[in-house]
């Protein structure tokens, strides 16, 4: 089976692709079933109806092309739970010549356009800005921040709050001269004290009276003071922000600077719930944050500088005093901006870290956007920024669309254990709800207050079947179902309903050569992935190697071809042959090895594996190496030390960053400007491709990754070296290669061969 091919008709992956139709036989299989689906996937293919779908009386699926339909009777069989289904009046018409486009068989993926049920708002967005950074500093980030504004269409909504020591509100309305309303960053503030200090009294309240239908005209008195049509308010915006100087408040040497974050954004949030309607329009704050929190609510860490920033070592050991508090914090403002749909971006330019590990929940649950780097004026920090708001068709476009809800429908003997990705659970009773859950379950309905045409989300089922199923129809027997349905603000402001129906089928799960023939490893890795870091951070005392290495020899157990005993008969099929390797890496990787990372760095590297489908996060885990030289085309070679050759230009894809990594040789004759020379024309060729794929890449990924141009022995290489597979260390006795790692991790024929002989073990 071509997973990609089928993955680019749906966006769906599943890690087994044929079940087992009994519970007993499923745990066998030791990688959990699931799904990854991708709700807003760009589908050329895909038509959008101009009607809203019909739903099953009983269990709600939608109307799908794997309905039985009855043309002379006009009644159509729901396949989750067979009832039958009377057509609508206006169906009446139709046969099996002239039927409706969700019946296609080749439409297992259509979406709708539903009726209004709120007035339409343009988007919204709030810059929360830090000026507790150096004026160099500050200025890259307001230049930063005016581009962006240039690109904004003049009906989208703004509001401006800085912080520092105290947090400051800009009336945009006002423009006699620059006004703030100031809140004290060491204070606590509850969402209805900072509404009515700020004179929006009642502002939820004027804005849910207004009739549904009418069309949105200009908010009650007050309320337009903070966020403002941009066209209005163009000139105060950007005077404000040319006028903004750098925190007054004078800092000791000994000290870090007093940074109110957290009260800040609780600021920040109750504006743009108390000016914007719930579920009206895609709102989002960002936040520019320079430095750690260290005043007033969700405080990081204290302003002495002799006390230490926490470190994992510190979390483990429960000795982070801040870490609890703060946590709890940020966690009460997530629940308050999903109560409201808005979500939250963060872009962190600093050395040292912000607090990202405690709000990692405010932007997991929200679906926001993270970009992590050094300093504002890193093209990192431009780049993303920009290509937040860029429009559709223009480069890197991220379809960012908003206020989802997304609810799958599984066959029955199918139940659903939970969700691991960006969204918040919604409180909705259901029969399909598996005893055991895992990540955001008890539930089959989730909220995405944003989502890109990226967002993927993982989703486990629970297979509760015993062996002798009661006979049905035929078709129940062999097949089953799975539906998604995602309602959500289209970035176009149209209200839409997408949905996805998938089948795949039983089998006996004795028959173990004919289940592991739809085994999709790629999928089952990125799954495990994100399991893994997921029971890393709920459960005490989780050793994640341990637990990777023992499900993975107890797959080679169950589908491997071995005589017991015999270390040197293992063979794996070729649906398995790559997942070791993918194991190996994943292992490798800075999702479970936090050695050398921060708490922050850790927690933004795991919500861009919770985000992104199958084949990015494959990179993360496993990244893509490319070799360009004379003799041929650019090709794919192993992710091994033994792939540096001196004449060779590699490029290594690794998600986050990008390394073009110039051989010793191609070095020297680059040096000796060999590559400006007339008759040398085809080496000027082999250093150009490389640098033409890289911008490629930088330009259709979102976080911009980082470009980094080295050569062999050069300081940049370990950017290279730390990937790449350690088969000649300094302890082998003839290095293979022209490289020797530094290393006493195990390299991949190690891990290879002690896998072979536990898997046979009797």
């Amino acid at each position: 089976m071509d997973f990609a091919a089928l993955e680019d008709i749906d966006g769906v992956r599943l890690t087994w692709n044929i079940w087992p139709n009994s519970k007993l036989e499923a745990t066998k299989c030791v990688i959990p079933f699931a799904s990854i689906y991708t709700p807003n996937k760009r589908l050329p293919t895909m038509p959008v109806l101009p009607y809203e779908p019909i739903p099953c009386k009983q269990c709600n699926a939608i109307l799908n092309p794997y309905a039985r339909v009855d043309f002379y009777s006009k009644v159509w069989i729901c396949p989750f739970c067979h009832s039958r289904n009377h057509f609508p009046a206006h169906y009446q018409g139709i046969s099996d010549t002239n039927m409706p486009a969700e019946l296609y068989p080749n439409y297992c993926t259509i979406e709708y356009t539903l009726p209004k049920t709120v007035a339409p708002h343009p988007p919204a967005y709030v810059f929360l800005i830090d000026t507790c950074v150096s004026e160099d500093e500050l200025g890259a980030c307001k230049t930063a921040i005016m581009q962006a504004i240039q690109t904004l269409p003049e009906y989208a909504y703004v509001g401006l709050v800085t912080f520092g020591t105290h947090v400051h509100v800009y009336e945009l309305g006002f423009t006699e001269c620059s006004k703030c309303f100031v809140f004290r960053g060491s204070k606590e503030y509850t969402s209805q004290q900072i509404v009515e200090q700020l004179g929006m009294r009642g502002g939820q309240q004027q804005r849910a009276a207004q009739p549904a239908g009418g069309p949105a005209g200009p908010a009650p008195g007050p309320q337009r003071r903070f966020l403002m049509p941009l066209g209005e308010c163009e000139f105060t915006l950007t005077t404000a922000l040319e006028e903004l100087q750098k925190d007054s408040y004078p800092v000791v040497a000994t000290h870090r600077p007093a940074r109110c974050t957290g009260t800040a954004m609780q600021v920040a949030a109750s504006l743009l719930g108390a000016s914007v309607p719930i579920g009206s329009c895609a709102a989002r704050i960002l936040l520019f944050v320079g430095g750690p929190c260290t005043e007033g609510s969700g405080k990081v860490v204290n302003r002495e500088l002799t006390e230490e920033i926490r470190s994992h070592k510190d979390l483990a050991k429960d000795g982070a005093p801040h870490f609890r508090k703060g946590k709890k914090f940020y966690d009460g403002l997530a629940q308050e901006l999903v109560a409201h749909g808005h979500s939250l971006d963060i872009f962190a330019c600093a050395l040292d870290q912000i607090g990202m590990a405690e709000m990692k929940d405010a932007v997991m649950l929200t679906g926001g956007l993270t970009v992590q780097t050094d300093t504002f004026h890193n093209v990192v920090f431009r780049d993303s920024l920009k290509r937040l708001f860029a429009r559709d068709g223009e480069d890197g476009f991220l379809g960012l669309s908003s206020n989802a809800t997304f609810e799958v429908i599984p066959s029955r003997d199918i139940k659903v254990a939970g969700m691991l990705g960006q969204a918040a659970r919604v409180d909705k009773k259901s029969p399909h709800v598996a005893d055991v859950e895992v990540g955001l379950g008890g539930t089959t309905t989730w909220k995405l207050c944003s989502l890109d045409s990226e967002t993927s989300v993982a989703l486990l089922y629970e297979i509760t079947a015993t062996a002798n199923r009661e006979a049905g129809d035929a078709q129940s027997n062999q097949q089953f179902f799975l539906q998604f349905i995602t309602r959500y603000l289209h970035w176009t402001g149209e209200l839409r309903c997408r949905v996805t129906t998938v089948t795949r089928r039983w089998i006996d799960g004795t028959q173990i050569g004919e289940v592991i023939t739809g085994f999709d490893q790629e999928a089952a890795a990125v799954l495990m992935a994100r399991l893994a870091t997921h029971k890393m951070e709920t459960e005490e005392d989780f050793d994640a190697t341990r637990w990777l290495d023992r499900a993975l020899i107890r797959l080679a157990q169950r589908f491997g071809d071995y005589r017991k005993d015999d270390p040197q008969s293992f063979n794996l099929r070729p649906e398995l042959s790559f997942y070791p390797q993918f194991m190996f890496n994943l292992r490798r990787s800075q999702f479970v090895q936090v050695f050398g990372n921060s708490p922050d760095e850790t927690a933004y590297y795991r919500m861009a594996l919770f985000r992104v489908a199958v084949p990015d996060a494959m990179v993360m885990i496993q990244p893509q190496l490319t070799a360009y030289h004379f003799n041929g085309p650019p090709e794919p070679v192993l992710l091994d030390v033994s792939s540096i050759l001196p004449e060779r230009v590699l490029l290594l894809d690794a998600y986050f960053y990008v390394v073009v990594f110039h051989g010793t040789t191609i070095a020297q004759w680059r040096k000796a400007e060999y590559h400006l020379q007339p008759e040398h024309v085809a080496f000027a060729q082999v250093l150009a491709a490389p640098q033409a794929e890289a911008k490629e890449i930088v330009r259709r990924r979102f976080p911009v990754p980082k470009i980094v141009d080295c050569d062999h022995n050069g300081s940049q290489a370990r950017f290279l070296l730390v990937k790449l597979n350690p088969s000649s260390t300094y302890t082998s006795a003839t290095p293979m290669s022209a490289e020797v790692i530094n290393t006493d991790d195990v390299s991949l024929a190690t891990f290879t061969e002690h896998l072979k002989r536990l898997a046979v073990q009797s």
